[in-house]
């Protein structure tokens, strides 16, 4: 088996195949075969439907810098490497049928993704930036069944959930929740602070964290002078890669959001699903005046 897989992927490479399917092959490791030397750089669709992958490499977007469509239905894939955020050119990704809990913030920042397929996993929230992006249209999180808060960047788009929302034990997960009467929703684990409409007056580090963003950002356009010794690697990091943008005026936030529930049967997408799914849109805001006056309807 293993000889005829590196015979597959070579002659792949040997004959500069845009199309390559491993499907059904009983793979436990992304084929090192795949990563050789430059790759597969004419590659521009992979199909690895029903292995046994559990990861993908971190070097995925040098070695096949073309993929426009990755496959991978039906795996044990637990943890998407940030790397995935490198795959510039992908429209699908089908990550259906794993067993992820998380999703990485980066594939929300995949600018020529059209189609993702998230199903059957076991997801309880989704990343705040999630279909900011124009070119997403379809988005499939069905059978997920502890996520109960849909970004509402993805509102007027095409989506799967049903069977999402079912009941879960608040003291079984460590995230920070949001409830609004008797909608519960709990956060992407990179949100840390809950901010209200109570808030006059936003921390004072995140005060800081817009500043500092706002100043070499816009102006010098370089964040790379800046180091750990002149602040803390955690906060640097942050810099570069806010929790997400405002919903409202698209301003990035750093250490708190202001969230806001719209439940879905609340929407007139409410007759699309027919009931079946107890989710809601939630529009994470970068202050109290955009949390009052977004409106997800307008």
């Amino acid at each position: 088996m293993a000889s005829e897989l590196c015979k597959t992927i070579s002659v792949a490479r040997l004959e500069k195949h845009k199309n390559l399917f491993l499907n059904y092959r009983n793979l436990q490791h992304f084929p090192l075969e795949l990563l050789k030397d430059e790759g597969l750089q004419y590659l521009e669709r992979l199909y690895m439907k029903r292995n046994s992958l559990t990861t993908l490499p971190e070097n995925i977007a040098q070695k096949l810098p073309n993929l426009v469509e990755l496959y991978l239905h039906s795996n044990n894939i637990v943890v998407v490497p940030e790397a995935i955020g490198s795959l510039v050119k992908l429209q699908c990704l089908d990550l259906s049928d794993n067993a992820l809990e998380i999703v990485c913030p980066e594939i929300g920042r995949l600018r020529a993704l059209r189609h993702l397929r998230l199903a059957n996993n076991q997801l309880q929230f989704l990343p705040p930036d999630l279909g900011r992006s124009r070119e997403l249209q379809y988005v499939y999180v069905d059978n997920n069944i502890h996520l109960k808060g849909l970004p509402s960047y993805l509102y007027n788009k095409v989506i799967g959930c049903s069977g999402c929302g079912a009941p879960i034990q608040v003291s079984e997960v460590k995230l920070l929740s949001f409830s609004s009467g008797p909608l519960t929703v709990f956060l992407p684990a990179e949100v840390k602070a809950i901010g209200t409409e109570k808030d006059h007056i936003l921390p004072l580090q995140e005060l800081a964290m817009r500043c500092l963003h706002h100043t070499y950002h816009n102006s010098l356009k370089d964040l790379n002078f800046l180091s750990p010794v002149s602040l803390p690697r955690s906060l640097l990091e942050l810099l570069h890669c806010p929790l997400g943008h405002c919903h409202r005026c698209s301003e990035p936030m750093f250490t708190i959001v202001y969230p806001k529930l719209f439940p879905l049967r609340e929407t007139p997408m409410a007759g699309l699903h027919q009931g079946r799914a107890a989710v809601s849109f939630v529009a994470y805001c970068c202050s109290t005046q955009c949390l009052q006056t977004f409106d997800l309807l307008s």
